[in-house]
Order: structure tokens, then sequence, then C-alpha cells
């Protein structure tokens, strides 16, 4: 299979068609759920799909242990061409490492004006014009309205789209009537779509709890593998 086929066929094409073509420059999505469900996976996946098209993309990790999400890519890009056969892997391996970044930052070292300080600085004086930001392991207890209405104009200011990852607590009550993490209720205003990961017997469901000025929960013609983690046609 050539790269173009594999990027035709992916079932990213699906998760964009369920959102009304996908997320667009200046706005912020949300992959939420519970821990150890395939977050991350499904980042990456949506990652590669940008980076397969020859797009840049930034990847910002909260966590402390950056070894794992460059291992994901690697997995999951080697997955890709297990199953697909894909010509000239080994070229076009090296064109998604060249248009992505991964940056690191800890929220207790570092502000939400230094973080974007750096994300611009990045962009602008590293001449690394990226289309789309990945954000995993950031902690929605340690941000208000205020300051994530700032991400938002940055995403508008700069022409990306940015996908978050939210975990939900184990505990307690974890949605509100709409399907919206309660984690993030408060700044559902500045959010244009939400994906929660729910898990069935044998697969784990995605399904649209927001889509813009839409809150009509319902579930998206694809799920994911619950050993591979990948993204599957439903």
């Amino acid at each position: 299979m050539i790269k173009e086929e594999l990027i035709q066929r992916s079932p990213v094409r699906i998760l964009e068609r369920s959102i009304h073509g996908g997320l667009k420059a200046g706005e912020i999505g949300i992959i939420a759920s519970q821990s150890g469900l395939g977050k991350t996976s499904v980042l990456v996946q949506l990652a590669l799909d940008k980076l397969l098209q020859a797009k840049k993309v930034i990847h910002v990790s909260f966590t402390q242990h950056t070894h794992y999400v460059l291992a994901w890519y690697e997995d999951i890009f080697n997955e890709f061409i297990s199953k697909k056969n894909l010509e000239n892997a080994a070229d076009v391996k090296n064109e998604v490492v060249k248009n992505r970044v991964l940056m690191n930052f800890n929220q207790d070292g570092m502000s939400k004006d230094q973080i974007l300080k750096s994300l611009r600085a990045m962009i602008i004086e590293g001449g690394f014009k990226a289309e789309a930001i990945i954000i995993d392991g950031f902690d929605f207890t340690r941000i208000n309205h205020e300051r994530f209405s700032a991400v938002k104009d940055f995403a508008r200011e700069m022409g990306l789209a940015i996908w978050y990852s939210c975990t939900v607590p184990g505990e307690g009550p974890q949605y509100d009537k709409h399907t919206i993490p309660l984690l993030v209720k408060d700044l559902a205003d500045l959010i244009d779509v939400v994906i929660v990961l729910e898990p069935k017997s044998d697969h784990i469901e995605l399904s649209v709890s927001k889509d813009r000025d839409s809150y009509d929960a319902k579930a998206m013609a694809m799920r994911l593998d619950p050993k591979t983690l990948l993204i599957l046609e439903g």
C-alpha cells in the first residue's frame, strides 16, 4: 500500500466525518476517559495521520515519561506497516520524525504564560510551522476559565488545532447529563469537540459528546481494539 492510500483509508477519515470535517484551526478538542483506556493512543494516531500528510505536529507531554510517548509513535507506526504493508516505510518514517516535535513540561515548574511562550518560540523563532498540537497528561484541576481562554486565543492566533487528553476520576460523579467530563464542565464554552472512550465487552467505544454547539451524544462508527488500542472501523 502506498502512503496516499493509507491516508485515504485511515479510520481517522471516519472520525473527521463524525465531527463535521475534523478539528479545525483555532479549535480545541478533548479525548476523555478513565485512565488506561487508550487516550494517548488515540492522540498519537491523530498526530500520525497529520504527519503522514507531511503536516507538522507538536506533541506536548506533561508526564515525566516521554520515552513512553516515543514508544507509542514507534509501536503504532510499526502496526501500520505490518497491517497495511506500507511501501517505502523507512522513507515515510523519516518524514514523520522530521515533522514531529516532542516537548515536555511540568505544571509545577512552569506557568501557562511560560508554556505558551515556549510554543510560540518553537513555531515562530524556530520556524516549525505546526498545524496541530497534541497535549497529553495535562491536569485540568489546575486551570481556570481565564487561563484556558488564553490557550483558546493562542490556538486562534496561531491557526492551530489543539487536542487534549482528559483523565476522568475513577470514583464519584464523572460526567454531566451531556456526558461532558465534570473536570472540564466550566470550560465547555471554550472546547469545540469532546470525544469519550467507554469500555464495552469486546472493544472500546468512541462517542461524541460535544460537536461545537451540539450536545447530542452519539457513538461513532469506529472503536478501539482493546489489545492494540488501534482505531478500527465499527
